[in-house]
């Protein structure tokens, strides 16, 4: 038996929005959940720019920094290459049942829509969607061509979730961290974790009536 909570893999890729991936990962590490993560090389670049996060292309360093940043237990986060094919993620036997591409690139989109499998981001994803299990993919584009809806109408009907990094304003935001929680939210509830980053709609109200 584990001895995590869950285990997902957490998947970034080189769309804007690194910010909404590294919050989710460190609350799944709070939450004792293991986390199986493929970050790409354009999602390294993305890191740098937007961020002080400076992710080496060396895994064991990514993991090291990684499991030190969000305070992992050891084991909790593991990091696989681009080229990895021996790693649970490629395979239906030994993936987890819910993956997260946060952010998804719009090519990453395409690659997954089509079973490209080029690399093992897209294998892990095709593995999650030939075994019927849960992919979440957060693309962060603007606007979305009529492919990119092409691409998310046909992985919608695979059995897909398309949430994308749109955050909403009715909890009041008063900083860009309340917008990164948002979004991180809802994908927190995509995969059945609970979480306290933004109250449920109507929860006032509950609140206020319950006696």
């Amino acid at each position: 038996m584990s001895k995590y909570k869950q285990r997902i893999t957490l998947a970034i890729t080189g769309a804007s929005g690194v910010q909404y991936a590294m919050r989710l990962l460190e609350i799944l590490v709070k939450q004792d959940v293991q986390v199986l993560l493929l970050v790409s090389k354009a999602a390294q670049v993305v890191a740098a720019t937007e961020t002080d996060l400076k992710l080496s292309g060396k895994i064991e360093v990514q993991q090291a920094y990684l499991s030190e940043r969000y305070q992992a237990k050891e084991g909790q986060i593991l990091v696989f290459g681009k080229e990895q094919w021996m790693a649970p993620v490629a395979s239906g036997s030994g993936s987890p049942n819910t993956m997260v591409v946060c952010p998804c690139s719009t090519g990453c989109l395409s690659a997954i829509a089509t079973g490209a499998s080029n690399n093992l981001i897209e294998r892990a994803a095709d593995v999650v969607l030939k075994e019927r299990k849960k992919l979440i993919l957060v693309p962060r584009e603007a606007p979305y061509s009529e492919i990119h809806l092409e691409h998310m109408l046909k992985l919608t009907r695979m059995g897909a979730v398309i949430l994308p990094a749109s955050p909403g304003f009715y909890q009041n935001p008063a900083t860009i961290e309340d917008l990164i929680d948002f979004v991180v939210a809802r994908i927190l509830s995509q995969i059945g974790l609970e979480q306290d980053l933004m109250p449920a709609w109507g929860q006032q109200y509950f609140n206020e009536t319950t006696v």
